[in-house]
């Protein structure tokens, strides 16, 4: 396994990251102590989680996968210090968690607090804001005009980011979290946190934690660019664009208990024509050159020396060990040129 430094942080963390949404819903407490224990029996470090998981999110699912993870703390404590765990404050409008509020100064104190407490450790290593206050283009908003940013007001934002900061910084001091993180951001929010943590000596956001696949590639270049200037950690998430670049959703299948057999929060927004076409043509480039097509969409994200940790997630063992085994691969200048040819036609499969 290899290593490499978190941004401008001195967490030194696995190239590969255990993502945990699945755990509270597609997985129960043994799957995911089984889950755990391959990952640090094979290198991995790092393990993702967030307070709105398990996925897809529900009231009476709240902070499920953090108390699994809390529940193998518990029965391992020894084996803490080997984990660095990321979790995640969610954002506005998720009506059961904080009324369905923004995240502000009380809120990131007060959700610290809660997952600290699922989680049966005394500090989390990374604590990442889940999602902007403000307008955003993510999820399934990305295409053009499907965001109103005439809507953000900077004088707000500034206050708001100030206020989040200050509390970071308090968590810090009282050493509830080591450093601090962004998720589903823009070079523009990126740009905004750093500028105010400079100004007011606070806490600087040390790691960026976006979607990033084959079918979803659009950080490059503008975001990649913030995050290598400003010495932040890329982290991409859904890998496998949400399982679909394992080609089990071909031919309209939705597997049972698969994600796409669930409602999720945001509909399943990536089953679309475009994504099915593209999929299809990366299954033959997979095949052709003799790995799974799992195998192909991780391999293509590893390559890049911006990339810190992949976020990879799995319900059973045989993906997990399937997916891991993507990172030891050597990738061939002809299987880079073929993904290449199929990326440059389907350069944004859905919107």
């Amino acid at each position: 396994m290899k290593y490499g430094k978190l941004g401008s942080s001195k967490l030194k963390v696995s190239r590969v990251c255990l993502g945990t949404m699945t755990w509270g819903k597609q997985n129960v407490q043994k799957d995911a102590d089984e889950q755990i224990d391959y990952a640090i029996d094979n290198g991995i470090n790092c393990m993702d989680t967030a307070e709105i998981y398990s996925v897809p999110p529900a009231k009476d699912r709240y902070g499920n996968t953090e108390k699994i993870i809390g529940n193998w703390i518990k029965a391992n404590p020894t084996k803490r210090k080997k984990m660095i765990i990321f979790s995640k404050i969610s954002g506005r409008d998720v009506a059961w968690i904080r009324k369905g509020g923004p995240i502000t100064g009380k809120s990131i104190i007060k959700a610290v607090d809660g997952s600290l407490k699922r989680l049966n450790t005394d500090y989390i290593d990374l604590y990442q804001l889940h999602w902007p206050n403000r307008e955003y283009a993510h999820f399934n908003r990305h295409w053009i005009g499907n965001a109103d940013f005439s809507t953000i007001k900077e004088k707000k934002e500034d206050k708001n980011m100030l206020e989040v900061l200050q509390a970071l910084q308090e968590c810090v001091k009282a050493g509830k979290i080591r450093y601090c993180g962004l998720s589903n951001e823009s070079p523009w929010g990126i740009q905004k946190y750093i500028q105010l943590a400079r100004e007011h000596d606070l806490p600087k956001m040390v790691s960026l934690q976006n979607e990033f696949s084959l079918i979803h590639s659009k950080d490059w270049p503008y975001v990649v660019e913030s995050c290598e200037i400003n010495d932040i950690g890329y982290l991409p998430w859904s890998p496998l664009g949400g399982g679909v670049l394992s080609g089990k959703y071909a031919n309209g299948k939705k597997p049972k208990g698969s994600r796409w057999s669930f409602a999720g929060r945001h509909g399943t927004f990536r089953d679309q024509q475009g994504v099915h076409d593209a999929v299809k043509k990366y299954v033959k480039v997979a095949k052709k050159h003799n790995i799974t097509p799992s195998q192909l969409a991780l391999v293509w994200i590893d390559q890049f020396s911006w990339v810190t940790s992949t976020i990879i997630g799995a319900t059973t063992m045989k993906q997990l060990k399937e997916n891991v085994d993507a990172f030891e691969m050597k990738v061939s200048k002809a299987l880079l040129k073929d993904v290449d040819a199929v990326l440059r036609e389907f350069p944004i499969p859905y919107a």
